[in-house]
Order: C-alpha cells, then sequence, then structure tokens
C-alpha cells in the first residue's frame, strides 16, 4: 500500500534516455499481473525485441492497493481501487488466464492451475503475497463491516465495509484496537496511518475524549527505521495513543468484540468496539512451496523467494528473477520498491541478452505515506540501511507532517502509479 515515493521517484526518474532496445527470441514467462508483474511486462515490451513474452494471472480485476486506506477512511468508494488488468497489458504479451500452482525452476517450467506446463528461457515471479486470515482463530471475513471488525487489507469492497464500521463507531466512541501481523506484511506503515486516521476522524465527529485508542505492536518498536518509529511514538503519545508492545493478535471473537494478543507474559485478552485486523502475511503458496523460497535464515518460514537483494536476481537459479513482494529482502513490500526494483531486474537481463553486464543496483528504497491527519502526511523514504532518502531534500522534509505530502498520496500518486504499470514511470 505504501507508495507515497512512488510519486517522487517517478518524477525524478522521467529524464532519464530510454535505453537501447535488445535483439531476441527469448521466451519469457511472469507469474503474476499485480504491480510488479504488470510493471515488468510493460518494460520487457519495451526493452526486448522479438522476445516473446507470456503473463499467468488468473485475476480480470487490477487492484489499486495504495487506495485501500482512503477507502478506509470515507475518502474515496471502493470502485477508486479497481480497474481492469487487460488496459495495462502491452500489444503482443500473451495472457494465460490461469493461477499459477507450481514453479519447477530445474525444468524452466510454470505449472498453470488448469495443468498447463508452460517452458521458458528467462522467468519473471511476481506472484506476491497471500494473506492468512485462517492463521487468526476465529476470524471470519464475510464479517468485516459488523460489531466493529475492520480489516484494511483484504480487498477494495472489506476496505469500504470498514469505513461504514468505523462510521458507526465515530458517532459513540469507544475502546478502538490496532495492530499488525509478526510477519513481513506490504506497507507496514498502513496499521499505523489507519491509527491516526481514526484518531482525526473521532476529534472530529467530537468523540474523541470517550475514546481509547491503542496500538499493539508485535516487538519492541513501532516502525523498522528507528527514527520514523520514535517520531511516531512521539506523535501517538501527543495525541493520546495507547502503545503495547510483543503483543500478536491470536484469536478473535467478531460476535463478542473480544481479541486474545500472544505476549512474552502469555496469552492477554482485550475488549474492543473497533478493530482493524491485519492478517500474517506469507509468499504465495505455489512460490512458497516451491525450490525458489529460501531453505534456512529469517525468510524461509513465510517461503520468500532467495534472491540476490541487490540484484533481485536468484541466487541458485539464475535464469530467474523476483520483483514485487515475493521477493526475500529486508525492505519494500510496496508499490514505491516496485518502481525501482522492477528496472534493475531488467536491465539485468538485458545485458546477459545482450553478452554484457550491468551494475544496476536495487539498494531496498521503498516509502511510507505514513498519513498522519486528515490533509497531512509525511512523506518517509529510505533504504536497506534505514537511511533517509528523501526525492525532494530541502523541499519536503521526510518527519514533517506537510500538506503537500498529503497531495502527492491522494492526488499524485494514482496516475503515477498507472503510468509504472505502463512503463512510462
Amino acid at each position: 500500500m505504501g507508495a507515497a515515493g512512488l510519486a517522487a521517484g517517478g518524477l525524478v526518474s522521467a529524464c532519464a534516455p530510454a535505453p537501447e532496445r535488445v535483439q531476441t527470441s527469448a521466451h519469457i514467462v511472469i507469474a503474476g499481473a499485480g504491480a510488479a508483474g504488470l510493471t515488468a511486462a510493460s518494460r520487457l515490451a519495451q526493452r526486448l525485441d522479438g522476445a516473446r513474452i507470456t503473463i499467468i494471472d488468473p485475476r480480470v480485476r487490477h487492484l489499486y492497493q495504495p487506495g485501500f486506506t482512503l477507502i478506509a477512511a470515507g475518502l474515496q468508494p471502493a470502485r477508486y481501487s479497481v480497474s481492469r488488468t487487460a488496459s495495462y497489458l502491452p500489444r503482443d504479451v500473451n495472457w494465460i488466464e490461469a493461477g499459477v500452482a507450481e514453479f519447477d525452476p530445474d525444468a524452466n517450467t510454470v505449472v498453470t492451475s488448469t495443468g498447463q506446463r508452460v517452458r521458458y528461457d528467462y522467468l519473471f515471479a511476481a506472484v506476491g503475497i497471500d494473506l492468512d486470515y485462517g492463521a487468526i482463530e476465529g476470524m471470519d471475513t464475510s464479517l468485516i463491516g459488523q460489531n466493529g471488525l475492520g480489516s484494511v487489507y483484504h480487498s477494495p469492497e472489506a476496505a469500504e465495509a470498514t469505513w461504514r464500521s468505523l462510521d458507526r463507531f465515530a458517532e459513540t466512541g469507544g475502546e478502538a484496537l490496532f495492530l499488525r501481523p509478526a510477519t513481513e506484511m506490504k506497507c507496514a506503515g498502513a496499521p499505523l496511518k489507519y491509527t491516526f486516521i481514526v484518531d482525526d476522524i473521532l476529534r472530529r465527529r467530537g468523540t474523541r475524549s470517550r475514546s481509547a485508542l491503542t496500538y499493539a505492536a508485535h516487538n519492541n518498536v513501532l516502525f523498522s527505521v528507528p527514527i520514523v518509529s520514535e517520531k511516531v511514538r512521539m506523535l501517538y503519545q501527543d495525541r493520546a495513543v495507547d502503545t503495547l508492545y510483543g503483543h500478536v493478535l491470536k484469536s478473535i471473537d467478531p460476535g463478542a468484540r473480544r481479541a486474545v494478543f500472544d505476549t512474552p507474559g502469555g496469552e492477554v485478552e482485550r475488549a474492543y468496539d473497533f478493530i482493524n485486523v491485519i492478517p500474517p502475511m506469507r509468499a504465495a503458496a505455489a512460490l512458497r512451496n516451491s525450490p525458489l523460497a529460501w531453505t534456512s535464515g529469517p525468510y524461509a518460514f513465510d517461503g520468500w523467494a532467495e534472491v540476490d537483494r541487490y540484484t533481485l536476481r536468484h541466487v541458485r537459479f539464475p535464469n530467474v528473477f523476483v520483483v514485487g513482494d515475493a521477493t526475500g529482502v529486508p525492505k519494500g513490500k510496496t508499490a514505491a520498491s516496485v518502481k525501482w526494483q522492477v528496472p534493475v531486474a531488467i536491465d539485468h537481463l538485458a545485458a546477459e541478452l545482450a553478452g554484457t553486464q550491468s551494475d544496476s543496483r536495487y539498494d531496498g528504497y521503498t516509502s511510507c505515506p505514513l498519513i498522519t491527519r486528515l490533509g497531512r502526511a509525511m512523506l518517509v523514504e529510505f533504504d536497506y540501511q534505514d537511511n533517509l532518502t528523501p526525492s525532494f531534500p530541502g523541499v519536503i522534509a521526510p518527519l514533517e507532517e506537510l500538506w503537500i505530502s498529503w497531495v502527492m498520496k491522494t492526488i499524485a500518486l494514482k496516475p503515477t502509479y498507472v503510468s509504472m504499470l505502463r512503463g512510462e514511470a
């Protein structure tokens, strides 16, 4: 969801000269037609001359996920995030409308959900994330929008249902719970900013004084970048948002409005009137259960892809690149990361096809559009080393609550995102 830096990054790179096209007859398969897969398709079509490109994905709807928070804030309808996958596919790219059931990199083959075996010379795996709501006991996604149960991540429709639930809660106030999972996740700033949004809406409705807001972090920080974590802690303190650490949602009883957290001291039960549930997230099952996943280390348990963090090339299967949320790298499950990951991976592929080498590197750039109230946001951009990497130094201070950062998030971002899908940003 996080992608404020996408807009900034798009502007920065707009003047870069177009690289020379590379002649090739290679068959390149792209597994997944989300943001990363569509961006890869567009850029490959622009960069390669004569290549056969196939993309595999059953989804006819494309979802603009950075818009989910705006929908759940009541600022946009569900349709704001919905468009057609077909409208972003370059001409001459073959689209197989099926799921990816299996990766067999030893045989250079992808098996689809319909049993079709598709051989490739090169593979771009961009299959994204599975939202594992089933790992939370008692969680039923069909109940989102009822009894104070919200979940921004599930879908545009669930985000809209979350807004309806929040709208009712904001009339009376009460106990509100916010949290994040103990897994890697897409846009780790989304739960934080939704807490800020709810706080602001309650103040505007005049029910903040009758409410208690609690954010439950899964570890001992609020954000992985220390200076950002401290800034959020200070803002939460200023706005009377209580913070808990080492709390991971284990189960929920939507009818009784009670949630149980695993903590270092044992299980803790809390009542709520409104809750925003963020599920554990894992690499898509086909990748998680394949030889492409890490076999040891911190990214192995949830099946993230074992890639070189700087080139996005698979460590053990050099004709495979993995881009987008499924990559097993320290940062970057955002659209802004896709913007910078895909060109690097394609540079390395194009160089290999041309018989040369590329020195392109992905430095972990990502961004988190931290809305801190309606009309204000912090444009936080950073890299693998937790360095702040502002796109407009001296103009947009990354840790200041600015209206221009809000404008970038709510107005400038979506057209830039669409340009990215078309390989134009």
